[in-house]
């Protein structure tokens, strides 16, 4: 009987060990969250401009392109999956809203609902290449979404022989996307990106979770072959995910030329990196089966305030970069460790 109880006093843990180690899990559980926080912290200590409305509305403003391209890249890294192209299929898109404004034989709403609509069906039809490719002829992600990236960069700049497309000021169609990109509520004055953005969120929080195509995309990335198994259509959800992403990447770019009123092949340059990395330090695996829209959100959120507070204080943009890799490392790292204390 004492030894029995010698042995179990052995194993178990001492209270005040106990509660560190739950402190711990929960610092790395919860660690965006954390790092959000300390970073509007540090951000409203460093610049008395930062927390003010403006400051506010214009940083939201600016990671709109970057929250709809993140929320596309968010279902493709469900399925396992990574998309280079979204650059270049923003290009596209904000590129053909302006070259079809013009066009259109009519003016006005209608003519404008149109031309985006027209736009995102290109940057989906491009994404939908994607998918065929991925999930038809089983060809590597990286590869089939790099040879996009590079075409459809290649075709933007075809487009207009590589020269920028302004918006016609006469014109009611383009006045009324530059009112789009500029203005906002009446009331509350809420710019009209932040209120299509949330809206655009709350919508795909609920397909992932309450959606069986939510349910299914995140089970291809988590364990496809039981998936198949099952006689599910694996190879749909991951078509899917690609052509969403792709309308959602040509959205980002309409949204960025609303804002600039013009089109240029340049938009979305390096953009797929940044919604990598905000999937990333959002805790999605990029090996798939794990992500949330919502952490991918406070991941943008994060990438945003280190470009704020940095352009805030003068910083110029190469520590920017510095520290966005590191805070990527870092928010890796946290995740692996959350991952190993889950298993043991």
């Amino acid at each position: 009987m004492s030894t029995d109880t010698t042995t179990t006093t052995r194993g178990a843990k001492a209270p005040s060990e106990s509660g560190q180690l739950s402190i711990v899990g929960l610092l790395i559980k919860y660690n965006i969250f954390i790092m959000l926080a300390a970073l509007i912290v540090a951000s409203s200590l460093l610049s008395e401009h930062f927390l003010t409305v403006q400051n506010g509305f214009n940083l939201l403003r600016q990671l709109v392109p970057l929250f709809l391209a993140s929320i596309g890249m968010l279902l493709v890294i469900l399925t396992g999956g990574i998309d280079l192209s979204v650059g270049s299929l923003a290009a596209i898109g904000g590129m053909a809203v302006a070259m079809l404004m013009p066009a259109m034989p009519f003016e006005g709403a209608i003519a404008l609902i149109c031309c985006v609509l027209l736009a995102i069906s290109a940057g989906a039809l491009l994404g939908a290449m994607n998918g065929i490719m991925v999930a038809k002829f089983n060809m590597a992600p990286f590869v089939v979404t790099l040879a996009m990236m590079t075409m459809a960069r290649g075709l933007a700049y075809m487009l207009t022989n590589g020269q920028p497309v302004r918006f016609d000021r006469e014109l009611s169609t383009a006045q009324i996307l530059k009112t789009f990109g500029s203005k906002g509520l009446p009331w509350l004055g809420i710019p009209w990106p932040i209120v299509m953005i949330a809206v655009i969120i709350v919508v795909f929080i609920l397909i992932l979770r309450r959606t069986s195509y939510g349910r299914m995309t995140v089970a291809t990335g988590s364990n496809e072959t039981a998936v198949r198994l099952a006689g599910l259509p694996v190879a749909r959800y991951k078509f899917l995910a690609y052509t969403i992403c792709g309308g959602l990447s040509a959205l980002a770019g309409i949204v960025v030329t609303s804002r600039t009123s013009v089109g240029t092949p340049v938009t979305g340059m390096a953009l797929e990196l940044d919604a990598i990395a905000a999937c990333v330090i959002g805790g999605a695996l990029l090996s798939g089966g794990k992500g949330s829209v919502t952490n991918t959100v406070i991941g943008v959120l994060i990438l945003g305030l280190i470009g704020n507070i940095m352009n805030l204080m003068s910083v110029p943009a190469y520590p920017q970069q510095i520290i966005k890799g590191a805070i990527i490392i870092l928010a890796v790292l946290l995740q692996g460790l959350g991952n190993r204390d889950a298993k043991i």
